[in-house]
């Protein structure tokens, strides 16, 4: 019981950066566009899920060497993105081209946000195999859920935010990153 507690708090925990990524999204979106939505879900649960499991069978050298960048990795990817929004929202609607629609983004942001999910995978070493992949199922079922809230909230508040959305999407993915690359840094 106290395993599966400790669970479902490491995978929320995990999520947040996903859910508040899926709402930069959704307040993106103009519309309602379930395959997006869908798919959105999917890949952030997929990789959120992927990532701690990779970690949990890759715990040697080359993960304690991997651990001391990846708040770098994951900054830069959202920093090119945040910054690619941000710049784009000063763009005519007809030039812009970040687009939470486009796979090719849903995979980047997936990845950029499972990254600091590999360290998770360190943390739970001394478990089996099946304990490990139970913790990939809850975390991906946990992450899918709080992503599809994400992405629906922000549809609901982007029709408010209109123009600005894209400005107001930059600057917290930036933003979602500076606590851990902080940390990781003097942490």
């Amino acid at each position: 019981m106290a395993d599966t507690l400790e669970l479902l708090l490491l995978a929320v925990a995990l999520a947040m950066d996903c859910f508040t990524v899926s709402t930069v999204c959704g307040v993106i979106l103009r519309r309602r566009q379930w395959r997006t939505i869908l798919l959105t879900a999917f890949f952030f649960g997929a990789f959120q899920a992927f990532m701690p499991y990779i970690g949990w069978l890759g715990t040697s050298l080359f993960a304690r060497q991997l651990e001391a960048y990846d708040h770098w990795i994951a900054f830069s990817l959202l920093l090119f993105l945040g910054g690619k929004m941000i710049r784009e929202s000063f763009l005519p609607e007809e030039r812009q081209s970040f687009c939470p629609t486009s796979l090719r983004t849903q995979l980047v942001l997936a990845v950029a946000t499972s990254i600091d999910a590999l360290s998770v995978g360190f943390t739970i070493s001394e478990y089996g195999w099946l304990m490990a992949l139970t913790a990939a199922i809850i975390i991906a079922v946990v992450t899918f859920i709080l992503c599809m809230a994400g992405l629906r909230i922000g549809k609901k508040f982007g029709t408010q935010l209109s123009g600005k959305a894209s400005i107001l999407g930059g600057v917290i993915l930036i933003g979602t990153q500076l606590i851990p690359l902080l940390s990781g840094l003097f942490g």
